[in-house]
């Protein structure tokens, strides 16, 4: 994924990289790289970049293209330094952070808690992401409530991860308890577990939970181990202090630019709202019993118009829940709720026929896309047609121009959806072209489709 932002944090870090490659910075290392340091990154080309596996750290595409929020965030840092970069996957964390500290790479970029403990051992870049300690267990599981609870109950936490060291400080409060430690790249394989009944309790990063609740539906957060946020942030050795004086930089500007904002947007957007147990098992049910039914048409019709079928079927669900029969009390009907004009433009003359109210659905999103400015691309494009599909494309212009008139980059899904909700305020859209419109509806439709996408692709396995 390309930023535009990174143009200009690179353009902004250029003096202070040239100035900090004057000088040697680093040390000769017997595995891994040769030296670290700003000076040894610029005269070898490369950032290198130690990572653990993992749905969010680093994966790898069908085409073995390396994948995850990480992965973003490092290539769009080493865009900025005007190298290439390469990632080293670990299995567990305790090998990363050994490794790091071994000189085997440049930054440490795994989702790495900033601990009192680990500043003893490392330096650590700025915050990039705040996150709360979470113990999970499962729907079913004992009734936890306090720490005290936790006595007795089967615990499993990564090992040498920051919620070793909360543990530890609980126990001193509370002897008895106790727990096992798993050599692991993050808490994701021990929340499959607790999902699978096969260990009762773990701790998570709360935005780790969140994202594998898609997966793992089952999941129950009663007790938070942190009072107060905790932050992620990148590791590097302790001889590094120019680079990190140089991440401080990025960092505060990646902020400032929408970089990080956007990202997040990305990676987590879909499953930053309130988790809706009911809703997502209706969803995965409806997957098996309704949409075999009507998948073969989704990807003809994706097919005929350059869609992906998998977000035109979840489009489909958003809309109608797969009912062919679906009805709203403002007239809308059909697989994909469309009203009686927009039918009778796109050629459909029974909105109830599922084929029809598909091939025209598709037509409509194909429309939509076409007619957005040249300059949006990518999800971007795709979401905001999605949002005119829901409110019209002349509101997401409004929003557009709200977006312009607030020095944002009105081409971002992320800024109009931070202005969309202003349509329904008399001091914005009583000077919009558009006027009035529940702005805030777009933006919850397009997050309930991306949250569907992301279960249906778990459920198809891709």
């Amino acid at each position: 994924m390309i930023f535009t932002q990174t143009l200009r944090t690179g353009a902004l870090l250029a003096p202070l990289v040239l100035a900090a490659c004057g000088g040697q910075n680093g040390s000769d290392r017997a595995n891994g790289v040769d030296e670290t340091g700003l000076a040894a990154i610029q005269a070898r080309g490369e950032l290198v970049v130690l990572t653990t596996w993992g749905s969010t750290t680093y994966a790898l595409t069908e085409d073995g293209e390396p994948t995850g929020y990480e992965v973003d965030l490092a290539r769009a840092f080493a865009e900025d330094l005007g190298v290439d970069v390469r990632f080293v996957p670990y299995d567990d964390l305790s090998g990363v952070l050994q490794a790091v500290e071994d000189g085997e790479g440049d930054i440490a970029a795994a989702g790495i808690t900033r601990t009192p403990g680990r500043e003893d051992r490392f330096l650590f870049g700025p915050a990039y992401q705040t996150i709360t300690e979470n113990v999970v267990t499962r729907r079913g599981g004992p009734e936890l409530r306090e720490p005290d609870d936790l006595i007795g109950v089967d615990i499993a936490v990564v090992a040498g991860s920051s919620y070793v060291e909360s543990l530890e400080r609980l126990q001193v409060n509370l002897p008895a308890l106790d727990w096992e430690t798993v050599e692991a790249g993050s808490a994701f394989p021990l929340l499959q577990r607790v999902q699978n009944e096969d260990l009762t309790a773990t701790v998570s990063d709360s935005n780790l939970v969140a994202h594998a609740r898609l997966e793992f539906p089952e999941l129950l957060t009663p007790i938070n181990l942190t009072e107060n946020d905790r932050s992620l942030a990148w590791v590097t050795g302790t001889d590094n202090q120019e680079l990190v004086g140089v991440l401080d930089t990025w960092f505060s500007l990646a902020h400032d630019e929408g970089l990080l904002e956007d990202l997040d947007e990305r990676w987590y957007g879909h499953s930053s709202q309130t988790f809706d147990y009911v809703d997502t098992r209706r969803f995965i049910r409806r997957i098996e019993e309704r949409l075999p039914q009507y998948e073969a048409m989704f990807r003809e019709a994706a097919a005929e118009y350059g869609l992906d079928w998998r977000w035109l079927a979840v489009q489909g669900y958003q809309e109608s829940h797969w009912d062919r029969n679906a009805r709203s009390p403002t007239g809308v009907r059909g697989m994909m709720m469309l009203t009686l004009p927009t039918a009778g433009e796109l050629g459909v003359t029974d909105r109830t026929d599922p084929r029809q109210s598909i091939f025209g659905g598709a037509r409509y999103m194909a429309n939509l896309i076409e007619r957005l400015p040249e300059g949006v691309e990518g999800e971007d494009r795709l979401f905001k047609a999605m949002a005119a599909y829901n409110v019209g494309m002349g509101h997401v212009y409004d929003a557009r121009r709200l977006a312009v008139s607030q020095g944002l980059d009105a081409d971002a899904w992320t800024n109009v959806r931070r202005t969309l909700p202003l349509l329904s305020e008399p001091a914005y859209y009583e000077d919009l072209p558009y006027g009035y419109a529940r702005g805030g509806e777009p933006v919850h439709y397009v997050r309930n489709i991306r949250r569907y996408k992301a279960l249906l692709d778990i459920h198809l396995g891709e």
